[in-house]
C-alpha cells in the first residue's frame, strides 16, 4: 500500500500532515477553527470527493482525543439527544450528497468556512435545554456535515447557549464532533467511499494531530488573541476565494 494516494502528490500529502499539526494546535489555543482550517487546505489539492470522508476520519481522531482527556467533564444526556437527531440528518444528507456537482461543493466548503469565521457570536443569554432542541440540532447540523464537512462552528453555536462552564462545553463539543464524524465515516463508506487507500497519510495526519494538540496547549495560549484571530481570518478568506476561483 502506498503512502500517497494517488490522487494526490507526495508534496501536498506532507503539507496535509504539516497542517493536521498546525490545525490541531488551533484547535488547542482556540477551542475551535482547526476543523474549518484543516477543510479549507484539504479542499485546494484532493478530489472533492475525497474531502469530506478523509476530513471527517482525521477529526474523529482529533476530537476523540481531546474527549478520552476530557471525559470526566461530559454532560451525558444531552449526547444522547443529540446522537438521535444526528442519525436522521446523517441519513437524509446521505441520499443528496452524491449529486452534487464538483463545483457546486467547492462553492459550499468556500461559503460555509467564510461565515464560519465571520459569523456573529452567539448570544450568552440565550438558554436552551430542552431534548427536541438537541435533537434538531443534531438533524441539522449532521446533515450539513455531509455537505460541508466542517460544522464544528455550527455545533459550537447549538451549545453556546446552554450555560455550560468551559470545561464541560468543551468536552461536550468534542463528543458531539465524534459522534457526528463518526456517522458521517459509516455513510460514506456504504455510498463506497475507498478508505483503505488513504489509510496510511490519515494515520500521519492522526499522530501529527496530537503532537499538534500538545505543543499548542503550551505554545499559542500565549499568543495575543486579537491579534490570532485576525491573522486566522485573513488566512481563511484567502483559501476560501482560490477556492471559488478554482471553479472557474
Amino acid at each position: 500500500m502506498s503512502f500517497v494516494p494517488a490522487e494526490i502528490t507526495p508534496v501536498f500529502a506532507a503539507v496535509l500532515v504539516a497542517t493536521s499539526f498546525l490545525t490541531s494546535a488551533l484547535t488547542a489555543a482556540m477551542g475551535l477553527g482547526g476543523g474549518v482550517a484543516m477543510l479549507a487546505v484539504m479542499g485546494l489539492g484532493m478530489p472533492v470527493t475525497s474531502v469530506l470522508p478523509v476530513h471527517g476520519v482525521v477529526q474523529l481522531g482529533s476530537n476523540g482525543g481531546r474527549v478520552i482527556i476530557q471525559r470526566r467533564h461530559l454532560v451525558r444526556p444531552l449526547l444522547l439527544w443529540f446522537t438521535l437527531g444526528s442519525v436522521a440528518g446523517i441519513a437524509l444528507g446521505a441520499s443528496v450528497v452524491v449529486s452534487i456537482p464538483d463545483a457546486l461543493a467547492k462553492w459550499a466548503l468556500a461559503l460555509f468556512i467564510l461565515w464560519s469565521v465571520y459569523r456573529k457570536k452567539p448570544s450568552a443569554t440565550a438558554q436552551r435545554h430542552g431534548k427536541p432542541y438537541f435533537v434538531l440540532g443534531g438533524a441539522i447540523s449532521s446533515f450539513c456535515t455531509m455537505l460541508v464537512g466542517a460544522t464544528g462552528p455550527l455545533v459550537a453555536a447549538l451549545l453556546a447557549g446552554t450555560g455550560l462552564v468551559k470545561q464541560p462545553l468543551v468536552a461536550t463539543h468534542a463528543a458531539c464532533m465524534v459522534i457526528q464524524h463518526g456517522l458521517k465515516i459509516l455513510a460514506f463508506g456504504t455510498l463506497g467511499f475507498a478508505y483503505a487507500q488513504w489509510g496510511p497519510l490519515i494515520a500521519a495526519m492522526i499522530a501529527s494531530g496530537v503532537v499538534g494538540t500538545w505543543v499548542g496547549t503550551r505554545t499559542l495560549d500565549n499568543l495575543p488573541e486579537a491579534t490570532f484571530r485576525l491573522g486566522f481570518k485573513i488566512v481563511m478568506t484567502v483559501i476560501s476565494l482560490h477556492m471559488i476561483w478554482q471553479t472557474f
